[in-house]
């Protein structure tokens, strides 16, 4: 399954401009950014997957473009997809990374498997 390499692009360009240190891994079919070794951003085909805050989840929802991340079949509360009409212009791509970024210090890590 291939992902959006120009929305991958901007991605790393708006991190990089906000000097945030970050690590690209492939995973669920596209690209997801590592912040402090946490999932915080990501491509999956052609639309912007985003880890926010789960208390302003709802909210999100109701923003141009934005829908639940339904993935595995059912919605994941605090991951939303956003469509490329949602994240079109550079401020509106920056507005839903800087929602990543500031819920990425609460957020959990993920289990580190055991060699």
């Amino acid at each position: 399954m291939a992902y959006d390499n120009f929305l991958a692009d901007r991605i790393r360009l708006c991190l990089k401009e906000k000097h945030i240190s970050f690590e690209e891994k492939k995973m669920m079919g596209g690209l997801c950014f590592m912040v402090e070794d946490k999932m915080c951003v990501g491509v999956v085909k052609d639309n912007l997957m985003a880890r926010i805050d789960p208390d302003i989840y709802d909210k999100a929802l109701q923003k141009k473009g934005c829908r639940e991340m339904d993935f595995t079949g059912r919605p994941m509360k605090g991951f939303v997809f956003v469509e490329p009409e949602g994240i079109d212009l550079d401020q509106d791509l920056n507005y839903w990374i800087q929602l990543c970024l500031k819920y990425n210090p609460k957020a959990k890590s993920s289990k580190k498997k055991q060699p």
